[in-house]
């Protein structure tokens, strides 16, 4: 399988049409909206998922669980609270990694000495533009760099705790309690 291409139909509504007025438009029940968004988006999330799961069929699977998301959840799309591109690559990852805990599979890393590479930017780069990221990017220069680094290699790259205790030489448990921590200590951290 390859990865989800534009659609028959067309492009509907204005080329320009920022991402955030076609999620009100889905909210609102408008169809054409979301194909629109997927003409759009579909190519960007597949790269997302396929970095997660490192296969083209389970990806494309991923990107359509995630615009079955996007369709019933873009009501809760808060433009005051990020970008809309940041916001579906969270749905993409999130639908993909919900795969990838179905199949028992670990999630593999985008670490090149590991022999993966990235075939999407970082996923921060993304969401570079919202003021929400910037208050994220502030509040993790505020962390030390293994905390950092932790938060990074599991909500970014998509590590699990396994991987990570294994990466950092610590057990699991230890693992958990402290990126359990440091989230804590980012959330009190953001406005």
């Amino acid at each position: 399988m390859h990865p989800p291409g534009p659609l028959a139909f067309g492009r509907i509504g204005p080329v320009g049409e920022p991402l955030s007025a076609l999620l009100a438009a889905v909210a609102g029940g408008d169809q054409d909206a979301l194909r629109v968004l997927y003409e759009r988006q579909a190519r960007r999330l597949f790269g997302i998922a396929n970095t997660i799961l490192r296969d083209p069929d389970l990806a494309a699977d991923a990107v359509q669980d995630a615009f079955l998301r996007v369709s019933q959840r873009a009501a809760q799309f808060d433009p005051a609270r990020g970008e809309a591109s940041a916001w579906l690559g969270g749905i993409a990852r999130y639908a993909a990694l919900d795969i990838a805990r179905r199949r028992g599979r670990e999630v593999p890393t985008d670490d090149p000495a590991l022999g993966d590479g990235a075939a999407e930017p970082d996923a921060l780069e993304h969401a570079a533009k919202g003021q929400a990221a910037r208050h994220l990017r502030d509040s993790l220069r505020t962390l030390e760099e293994s905390q950092r680094a932790s938060v990074l290699l599991t909500f970014v790259h998509g590590l699990s705790h396994v991987q990570l205790a294994e990466r950092l030489k610590l057990p699991v448990g230890t693992v958990k309690s402290n990126l359990r921590r440091t989230l804590d200590r980012l959330r009190k951290s953001l406005p």
